[in-house]
């Protein structure tokens, strides 16, 4: 069980090459833990050097055994297929590029809010304002909170003639 691993001058290259050259911590500790090992030093030794447990040493030998140097790169759990589908990407693509008021809605700007409302309504897909900010920035787009005005829907000449009354009295003492 704690057999050494004995490495060729060109495994030690390729495991040195991915050592120095890997940005992940997981990969370099791998390739410690076989560079080691092969060195004969035990699991344990091995394991209180790089701060690991012997259950890592062991898993990362084993799995160097069974799939040499590519097994040494951790692999990323599948998760759960998402719920947007390619046709609720492009859709959602579509609707924010459209303004709401041409959809007729009451309201100029998308909030993550509305849209993952219009798109459960259209679409029968529904998202919580999170996720939708997240797939909003997945594929490429920006998100901002809206700033809420009345500029379109104020009488101009009332609002004009105020602002002029408003400064008169600023000035008066």
């Amino acid at each position: 069980m704690g057999r050494s691993i004995k490495l060729t001058e060109a495994q030690w290259d390729e495991l040195d090459r991915l050592r120095f050259s890997t940005p992940s911590a997981k990969v370099f500790r791998n390739c410690l833990i076989i560079l080691k090992s092969s060195l004969g030093e035990s699991r344990a030794s091995i394991a209180e050097e790089l701060g690991c447990g012997p259950d890592t040493v062991a898993r990362a030998r084993r799995e160097y055994r069974q799939g040499g140097v590519r097994a040494l790169t951790p692999q990323k759990p599948t998760g759960r297929k998402s719920r947007a589908t390619p046709d609720f990407i492009v859709q959602m693509g579509e609707t924010v590029r459209t303004s709401p008021l041409k959809l007729g809605y009451g309201f100029s700007t998308w909030s993550a809010a509305r849209l993952a409302a219009h798109l459960a309504k259209t679409t029968g897909i529904r998202f919580s304002e999170d996720q939708m900010i997240r797939l909003l920035h997945d594929h490429g787009f920006s998100v901002h909170r809206p700033k809420h005005t009345l500029k379109g829907k104020r009488n101009e000449t009332a609002y004009r003639k105020a602002k002029a009354e408003l400064a008169v009295l600023k000035k008066t003492p």
